[in-house]
């Protein structure tokens, strides 16, 4: 098993406990985002108007949070994608988004996914992951040892996200599907040379 070689990020981060892939909440940041939002109109539409119709102030404000850093890392190009476009569209650009924010993400698809298609395997092996876990701690001297609660979290919420973006069947059985990204998705990704994003998400 071989992990891909990242040059554009530093090092692999914990960076997707807070939620997995979030499409309706990503569609309602986005359109924040889309109008301009300052703080303040921030503030009041998360905390106080509740979009995100969430149990907690505390998890409105951290699923809002990984949202927007999630979008910003792209441009209202892909923003409007995901506000108008249809299910598919808006599942497709919201993944564009995690993948780069996400690079744990990223180089599993790049990696093992990629890795299991090739071999035509039908499931991703259950072992997979602790193994790709290890090499990345062995490419990056910065990555911190994960505490267990932690590292189950990453672990459940990458496979949601390649659930909902249709590359598994399920969580459970990991069992791999092939997916065709909406093309306006990918001439996004080309006309902005987000390659690593593009290479990752064509597997």
């Amino acid at each position: 098993m071989i992990v891909s070689t990242n040059t554009t990020y530093k090092h692999y981060k914990a960076n997707v406990t807070a939620g997995a892939l979030l499409v309706s909440e990503s569609r309602k940041i986005a359109d924040l985002l889309l109008s301009g939002v300052d703080k303040n109109n921030w503030k009041d539409a998360v905390e106080n108007k509740n979009i995100l119709q969430k149990r907690s102030l505390a998890s409105a404000k951290r699923i809002a949070a990984l949202i927007r850093s999630r979008l910003e890392l792209m441009d209202n190009g892909l923003w409007d994608m995901i506000v108008r476009g249809d299910s598919t569209l808006a599942t497709h650009a919201t993944f564009a988004a995690a993948i780069k924010h996400c690079i744990l993400l990223g180089d599993y698809l790049d990696s093992i996914v990629r890795e299991q298609l090739q071999r035509l395997e039908d499931r991703i092996p259950k072992r997979c992951w602790d193994e790709y876990i290890a090499q990345c701690a062995q490419r990056d001297s910065l990555m911190e040892e994960f505490p267990p609660s932690t590292a189950k979290k990453v672990r459940s919420n990458i496979h949601k996200i390649l659930v909902e973006a249709g590359y598994l069947h399920d969580s459970r059985s990991l069992i791999l599907q092939r997916v065709e990204i909406a093309q306006e998705v990918l001439d996004y990704l080309r006309n902005r040379n987000e390659d690593y994003v593009l290479k990752c998400i064509q597997v």
